[in-house]
């Protein structure tokens, strides 16, 4: 079996893959502070409630955009599953070609999700990331990565609003009935909700004119959910490309 481990800013995202079949997912809240004991023993806590032995476990694949936590993972792997994970770099081989100006600027859960979209969707594509940051990435239908667009997620600009005003209340991430919202907490959810929306149709839209309209559009992260009737856009909604992205990745570089 394969281990796949997410490492984003908010959540770690953790798959279990029995060949191309994603079987177990677990997701715990990021904290850079945590050693790979502490992430170890709620690893194999899950994993125990899902009657899956530490030993099933063959190979390990990470990306990961929180650096301090890398090689955690890392020794968390080697000391807990005796399996020496690939951790995507720069330099992995992942089957898509960086056309950024600095490639290695580029996230590596960015690669690791365009190198899923193609593989399972075909190009060209758009994929819309919508987690703590919101973010678009272009792939075309030869494989290669052309950049993308980053925003500010919708979890964040809600915090933002809540921490930096005096009256206005946190809400939950809903759609509200009209765009005019007749409540603070309406308003709030239209300016979120219908505002994003709108962020990310047009997002679309532009991408389309520059890579081709018959570019296929596949939303993943927490929020894609919340939006996805607002925006009217997606073609797929995969909220585990990027575990499936590890999985292709690796086999990339077994041998």
């Amino acid at each position: 079996m394969l281990i796949a481990i997410d490492i984003g800013n908010t959540n770690i995202t953790i798959g279990l893959f029995r060949e191309s079949e994603l079987v177990s997912t677990w997701r715990f809240s990021t904290d850079s502070q945590k050693t790979s004991d502490e992430y170890g023993l709620l690893l194999k806590q899950v994993m125990s409630y899902n009657n899956i032995e530490v030993a099933q476990i063959e190979a390990a694949a990470i990306c990961s955009v929180v650096p301090p936590l890398t090689p955690t993972f890392e020794s968390l792997c080697r000391i807990y599953m005796d399996v020496n994970p690939l951790t995507v770099v720069a330099e992995t081989k992942t089957g898509i070609k960086v056309l950024y100006d600095s490639p290695r600027d580029v996230g590596t859960d960015r690669i690791v999700d365009a190198a899923a979209a193609h593989h399972l969707y075909g190009g060209p594509c758009i994929i819309v990331d919508l987690g703590t940051a919101t973010v678009f990435d272009a792939v075309n239908e030869r494989a290669e990565y052309l950049g993308g667009a980053i925003a500010p997620g919708m979890i964040v600009s809600a915090d933002s609003l809540y921490r930096s005003t005096s009256q206005l209340r946190r809400v939950e991430l809903n759609a509200p009935d009209q765009a005019i919202g007749k409540n603070t907490t309406h308003s709030i959810q239209s300016g979120l909700v219908f505002g994003y929306s709108e962020l990310i149709k047009g997002m679309i839209a532009r991408f389309k004119k520059e890579i081709g309209t018959d570019a296929t559009v596949i939303a993943t992260g927490g929020q894609a959910i919340i939006v996805k009737d607002q925006v009217g856009e997606f073609d797929y909604i995969d909220p585990d490309l990027t575990l499936k992205g590890l999985r292709i990745v690796h086999s990339l570089n077994i041998n």
